[in-house]
């Protein structure tokens, strides 16, 4: 269901087309007669604020590409759910109500929101399943590899392990059971981990909140105790974040390797200090703008642009072959930090490198 080979091949493609001009639109003949001209709007639904990309990238970067493919006339309509499941369901609702033409949602809730994707469907507005895959009849999904992402962030827990990582304890701090994203890094993680680690505390982080993994973090210091832990496997970087302070609190003077996820300032500023061991980089700024040429492209009837953007394909509880783009990760280190997210633009070395960071960005050549 999930093939690095095919994503690759998939963004591939999609930047041949690109670079073509067939996915702005200026296809001539090449793509189909649109449904709808540039007059358009997409409804944007984001999950949180605690996660930082969300507000600082996802959004502008969606608001600039839909701006860029429509000539200036088409906009967002946003709404964010602040980690409230009713809410975001209140504000799907709205973007029915308002007739957006169609809806790219990062849901709370994959199962919940499902109702609203079939109210959606029937008044004739296409959903697109945006970082998390939805239930309900949506219409495309873009994410990325989330079981690799797993599979990336356990890597990097034995790697810092060596040769006694058989016999070192592990906590895993999964994500929120109710994104269907935890179930898929959760699985990628014990792919590895299983056999190779001694795993012994896992929790689930309701809401992915940093409050619940800090106090997840304390049960674990406790039960297991804080000498004894040797490397906390932590789905993203906000709950990495509050493990760390955790640690910390408890008297930790040296901390233990902690993962990540999402290249948030913060995490990646951690990774410079070595507080924290590594962080998964997704390219937010490929999510976001391909999530924006799939909407206008459905919208605007553009068939060929919108194939070339969905060669892969998953399924969900609801769901068979939905037509899926999965962007690539990449684990971000020390050692990488200038290739990845400085080379990408998404951070200067000055944005990282503020007076607490100094000497540990010279320490490692990032001046």
């Amino acid at each position: 269901m999930r093939r690095t080979a095919t994503v690759l091949t998939a963004l591939s493609s999609a930047l041949s087309l690109a670079a073509c001009g067939v996915i702005d639109g200026s296809s001539g003949s090449d793509s189909a007669t649109p449904k709808k001209g540039d007059d358009i709007t997409v409804g944007l639904l984001l999950p949180d604020r605690d996660t930082a990309r969300f507000e600082k990238f996802d959004r502008p970067i969606i608001e600039k590409e839909v701006a860029t493919l429509t000539h200036g006339k088409g906009k967002v309509r946003y709404a964010n759910a602040g980690a409230s499941e009713a809410k975001q369901s209140e504000q799907f609702g709205q973007m029915i109500d308002a007739k957006v033409d169609v809806v790219l949602v990062d849901a709370l809730n994959a199962k919940g929101i499902a109702p609203d994707v079939q109210k959606a469907k029937d008044a004739g507005i296409p959903v697109i399943a945006y970082d998390r895959l939805a239930q309900g009849p949506i219409t495309a999904y873009i994410s990325h590899d989330n079981e690799l992402v797993g599979q990336v962030q356990a890597r990097a827990v034995i790697e810092a392990l060596g040769s006694k990582a058989k016999a070192s304890k592990v906590v895993m701090m999964n994500g929120d059971p109710a994104d269907p994203n935890t179930a898929l890094l959760e699985e990628g993680a014990l792919s590895e981990l299983k056999g190779n680690v001694d795993i012994v505390k896992q929790y689930n982080t309701d809401k992915w909140s940093p409050a619940v993994a800090k106090a997840n973090m304390k049960k674990a210091i406790k039960s297991v105790g804080l000498s004894n832990i040797a490397a906390v496997y932590s789905a993203n970087d906000g709950m990495a974040g509050a493990v760390i302070d955790e640690l910390k609190a408890a008297g930790a003077t040296t901390i233990p390797p902690v993962t990540g996820q999402d290249a948030n300032l913060d995490a990646v500023q951690r990774v410079v200090s070595g507080e924290q061991y590594m962080t998964v980089y997704k390219s937010f700024l490929d999510e976001a703008t391909y999530a924006a040429k799939m909407a206008v492209a459905e919208v605007q009837g553009q068939d060929i642009e919108f194939d070339a953007l969905t060669r892969d394909k998953v399924d969900s509880p609801t769901q068979k072959d939905i037509p899926s783009m999965l962007v690539p990760v990449v684990a971000l280190t020390r050692d990488n930090i200038k290739d990845t997210v400085i080379a990408d633009d998404v951070y200067t070395v000055k944005d990282i490198c503020t007076a607490a960071y100094a000497a540990d960005c010279a320490a490692i050549g990032l001046t």
